[in-house]
C-alpha cells in the first residue's frame, strides 16, 4: 500500500485495512461456531450410516422372500392334507 503526504488519507486507509481484517476474523469465528452446531445437530439426530441402512434393507428382503417361499409351502402342505 502506498504511503500518502496526507495524514487523514492515511489514517482512513488504515481504519479500512484493520475493518477488513476484523470482518474477516468474525467470519472465521461464525463459520467455526455454525459447523460446530451442525455437527452437534447431527450428531444429536442418531443418523444411521448407509451403509447399516443397506444392509438392514438387505436382511428385510431376504426375509420377505423367505416368509412368501414359506407362506406358500405351507399352502401347498395344507392343500395336500385335505381329503
Amino acid at each position: 500500500m502506498a504511503q500518502t503526504d496526507n495524514p487523514f488519507l492515511d489514517g482512513l486507509a488504515k481504519a479500512f485495512t484493520d475493518a477488513a481484517g476484523m470482518a474477516q476474523g468474525v467470519r472465521t469465528e461464525i463459520d467455526t461456531f455454525v459447523k460446530q452446531r451442525l455437527e452437534r445437530l447431527v450428531a444429536d439426530m442418531d443418523f444411521v450410516p448407509r451403509e447399516e441402512f443397506e444392509a438392514v434393507k438387505a436382511m428385510a428382503a431376504k426375509a420377505r422372500a423367505e416368509n412368501e417361499a414359506l407362506a406358500a409351502r405351507i399352502a401347498a402342505l395344507e392343500a395336500a392334507s385335505k381329503p
